[in-house]
């Protein structure tokens, strides 16, 4: 099991594995939390879906040890595909693989993570050596520091390496997917803007509006670094807006069409944004449909996202727009 992913408290209606000591023998259970005390699991149905099965209760002292897993069963082809569509939204100004074939080095700016760090894409990096040495190299030739970026499951060699020590970790980011042939569940543009007239745009450029509402965790983000992303994307970019009718960007968001590998058209949603005065207003849900309907609309099939997973009120906005998380991943940066 990863010692570096799913380790916070279950709650209830979490999907679970339990392993359980009874006598000499070990024996897994995997369902759902009905209950923590005593712990208390419903065994679920093919695909990770709940179901109707007898509750099993598994006292305290048969804990051996207990992870949370993602709501639904996936493959790692599942994990694989959404991390190439988000690879190539961010492919950095120079971006090779490794000799094996199995790591995607991507070197920008060096502001953030995404697109400054060697990502495990090949079907086979889950169960060969890492490259490390490779890894340095390209990264000593850009002048960067050694970041790793660990999706679950399919980058376990960096799990275990990480987890030796030597390596500070980013925090655990919930990657969310939805399908976009049906969007019957999301409510359609208003007409005329609703009750506040606001307009959704899409420009291919951010102007100095999107720039100064836009900020990464909390910072500003210098301009060259967003012309970088539009400049070296393997797919097409937008900025993503609502306006008043006097022309006020009151919410923004980045938009982007990449395909999988697989043929798929993904859009990928980031930097949300909303103007503190228009705030608890519903902009991020409206901002977030709206969005949807114009990247399904330019033939995306499919749509992810990331988010903290510290962030329960993103995490559940977005689990009002349909997204449901398929898997995490984390950062890990070489100590110097």
């Amino acid at each position: 099991m990863s010692r570096i992913f799913r380790s916070d408290d279950v709650s209830v209606g979490e999907r679970i594995v339990v392993r359980r000591r009874l006598g000499e023998i070990f024996s897994d259970v995997i369902g759902h939390v009905t209950a923590l005390a005593p712990l208390t699991v419903r065994p679920q149905e093919v695909g990770g879906f709940p179901s109707s099965l007898d509750e099993i209760i598994v006292p305290d002292e048969q804990i051996h040890i207990i992870k949370r897993l993602s709501p639904r069963m996936i493959r790692n082809s599942d994990i694989r595909h959404v991390e190439t569509a988000y690879a190539k939204a961010f492919p950095g100004v120079e971006h090779t693989w490794t000799e094996d074939g199995q790591w995607l080095m991507r070197a920008g700016d060096g502001i953030t993570e995404r697109s400054n760090s060697a990502t495990p894409l090949g079907p086979s990096a889950g169960f060969v050596d890492l490259p490390l040495t490779e890894i340095e190299a390209f990264y000593a030739r850009h002048d960067l520091p050694v970041q790793l970026h660990i999706p679950e499951r399919i980058g376990k060699p960096a799990e275990r390496l990480v987890a030796a020590g030597g390596w500070t970790l980013g925090p655990e980011i919930l990657v969310m997917v939805r399908d976009l042939q049906d969007l019957s569940d999301l409510p359609a543009p208003p007409v005329d803007g609703g009750a506040a007239g606001l307009t959704f745009s899409v420009d291919p450029q951010p102007d100095a509006d999107w720039l100064t509402l836009y900020h990464f965790r909390g910072r500003e983000l210098p301009a060259r670094a967003l012309q970088l992303l539009h400049d070296q994307i393997d797919g097409t970019m937008g900025f993503a807006r609502l306006t008043t009718p006097a022309g006020e960007t009151v919410a923004i968001t980045r938009a982007t069409l990449t395909e999988s590998g697989d043929e798929t058209v993904w859009l990928g949603y980031s930097a949300v944004e909303v103007t503190p005065t228009w705030r608890r207003q519903g902009l991020g849900t409206r901002l977030g449909a709206d969005t949807v309907y114009w990247g399904a609309d330019r033939g995306a099939e499919k749509a992810y996202l990331q988010v903290v997973s510290s962030n329960a009120a993103g995490i559940a906005l977005y689990d009002k727009l349909g997204f449901l998380e398929q898997h995490r991943h984390r950062y890990a940066r070489r100590d110097t």
